[in-house]
């Protein structure tokens, strides 16, 4: 029969190694948790980098709507150039003082309208990720001088 010394002996290795492998369970888990966190937080750019270009160049509907982005802007340019068109006949009629300095506000309006999309239009132009997607038969640049944009396909 075990005698009280040698039980609690044995009892106390047995706690021992219970702890240490608690202990080493731990370690383990903390490493695990670190070296997970750096991999994760070393490869970050290159994962960025491919979700970003996944979601431009990689989406179909990215694609379909640049290439659709670039015939709206032109012809939002062509628009304001009639509606500026329509205003100039009108001011060839001799209107009144009053509608004079109405429209003469239009056309300054107008004209800062078409600029402003003229410069959107160039800058989407000149994106790397966008200029891919524009149809062929489109202008490279607008320009703010031009009396007539043509946007043919």
């Amino acid at each position: 029969m075990p005698t009280d010394s040698r039980v609690f002996a044995e009892g106390s290795r047995a706690l021992r190694y219970t702890l240490a492998g608690i202990v080493l369970l731990a370690l383990v888990y903390v490493a695990g948790v670190f070296a997970w966190g750096g991999a994760a937080w070393s490869t970050a750019p290159f994962r960025g980098a491919a979700e970003a270009r996944e979601r431009t160049v990689g989406s179909g509907e990215f694609r379909i709507s640049t290439y659709e982005e670039f015939f709206d802007l032109c012809a939002a340019v062509q628009t304001k150039e009639d509606e500026i068109g329509a205003l100039r006949d009108e001011l060839d009629t001799k209107p009144s003082e009053y509608r004079t300095d109405q429209i003469t506000t239009s056309l300054t309006a107008l004209r800062a309208a078409r600029s402003e999309l003229v410069n959107d239009y160039n800058a989407k132009s000149r994106q790397e990720h966008r200029k891919a997607f524009k149809d062929a038969g489109l202008p490279a640049e607008l320009s703010t001088d031009a009396k007539e944009t043509s946007c043919a396909a």
